[in-house]
């Protein structure tokens, strides 16, 4: 049986599942943890945010691991994920619907794989209008979903691979490895624009934070139920 020390510190490595937010994951954890070892007052946190609508690796920090947090973010990140050609969304992504249609008649797989090797290296990224970035003392994506004009500026990133691994028009499935704080969805929405398209992102999945990988996370219902058998065992 698995030993934890939740106050002393541990990172535990989940499965995010659709839908939920980052800090819905970090809050369900935090009630299991002191429902069931008992401890009244626990730091629980997250290593780096994940979109409602992105799945995957999420690395969650209690007691005193959670001043590794800052480290384990800083590391590169590897995602696969799926862009659709043919239309743009405001969010770049599936959280607002397609606004603007745009041919792909012109796009041929050697273009997509070229257009992908441009990506490799260090740029200036827009930052999506839809983030989490404050602007003017409020989150960014609050005054977009107001419909209100939102200036978010750019970041300096690197993507240190983009690899093409299927083409099945008019998605494009990818691997990218990248520096902490890329948004991929910036990178779904350029790619559809240097095809002299349009494109949104339409699945994320991490997979990486450096050496931590999603082979190794659980779902937060098989560490309830591993929380569950481990103090059941304690109790007896």
């Amino acid at each position: 049986m698995i030993e934890f020390n939740f106050l002393e510190g541990e990172v535990l490595l989940f499965d995010k599942p659709l839908g939920w937010t980052s800090f819905d994951v970090v809050n369900k954890v935090r009630g299991m943890i002191k429902y069931h070892a008992k401890i009244k007052k626990i730091k629980v946190g997250h290593a780096g945010t994940l979109d409602p609508l992105a799945t995957g690796l999420l690395v969650i920090c209690t007691g005193k691991k959670t001043k590794t947090i800052n480290e384990i973010q800083a590391e590169h990140k590897e995602y696969t994920g799926v862009i659709t050609l043919g239309g743009t969304t405001p969010s770049y992504d599936l959280e607002t619907e397609v606004d603007t249609q745009f041919p792909t008649d012109h796009i041929t797989e050697e273009t997509i794989y070229a257009c992908a090797k441009t990506f490799v290296g260090q740029s200036e990224q827009k930052v999506p209008s839809y983030s989490a970035k404050w602007v003017n003392g409020q989150r960014a994506y609050k005054k977009a979903r107001r419909g209100e004009a939102v200036d978010t500026g750019t970041k300096s990133i690197e993507i240190l691979s983009f690899e093409v691994e299927k083409i099945e028009m008019p998605n494009v499935y990818f691997r990218i490895s990248c520096s902490k704080g890329t948004y991929i969805r910036s990178i779904a929405d350029d790619f559809g624009q240097n095809l002299n398209s349009g494109s949104h992102l339409s699945k994320l999945c991490r997979t990486a934070i450096n050496k931590l990988k999603l082979a190794d996370a659980i779902s937060v219902e098989a560490f309830e139920t591993l929380l569950d058998e481990k103090f059941k065992e304690q109790k007896v």
